[in-house]
């Protein structure tokens, strides 16, 4: 991927920027891990993890139920459309393995996490924010299949923990 391959379509009368029907921003790496870390400071490891969560849990499933609309696509395809997306968008490169919604387990590899690279070595799990957007997407899907579960995910390897990837473990909530 030598250049973006996700499509910006920008309103001339707002300035709004969209891609598959959803409104974007695009922030400087700097700024966003900014944030992020004054969060985790002013809520605590704890607190910030659990809204992390519960927000990308949010807003996979809302990701996934617009762009299934706006692509006509359903179940798994859009949860692997939305793991290309989150990729094509810089948030680092996800990979999907051994997804089974029967049995509610699968993992996600994660490849230069922006948090990662960005915070380097800390000894410790850097991508919370990231950990809910699997059951979130995985869920929406589940349930457009119907065959609905509810998941949960857990950050078990970290680039800032000094290893090659990321991972997060999915299984039955």
């Amino acid at each position: 991927m030598s250049q973006p391959e996700v499509p910006i379509d920008v309103d001339p009368a707002t300035g709004i920027w969209t891609t598959d029907g959803l409104p974007m921003i695009y922030v400087p790496r700097h700024y966003f891990v900014g944030v992020q870390t004054a969060m985790e400071d002013a809520l605590g490891s704890e607190v910030y993890r659990q809204r992390a969560y519960a927000q990308g849990h949010k807003a996979a499933w809302e990701w996934c139920a617009a762009v299934s609309k706006v692509r006509n696509m359903r179940g798994l395809d859009v949860f692997n459309y939305y793991m290309q997306r989150v990729s094509q968008r810089g948030w680092g490169l996800f990979k999907p393995e051994d997804i089974d919604l029967d049995r509610g387990t699968g993992r996600i590899r994660l490849d230069n996490s922006v948090m990662a690279l960005h915070l380097g070595k800390t000894g410790r799990t850097q991508c919370a924010m990231y950990a809910g957007w699997g059951p979130g997407g995985l869920e929406w899907a589940a349930q457009d299949m119907g065959k609905p579960v509810q998941l949960t995910a857990e950050e078990t390897q970290c680039v800032s923990q000094g290893h090659a990837h990321c991972l997060f473990e999915i299984r039955k909530a």
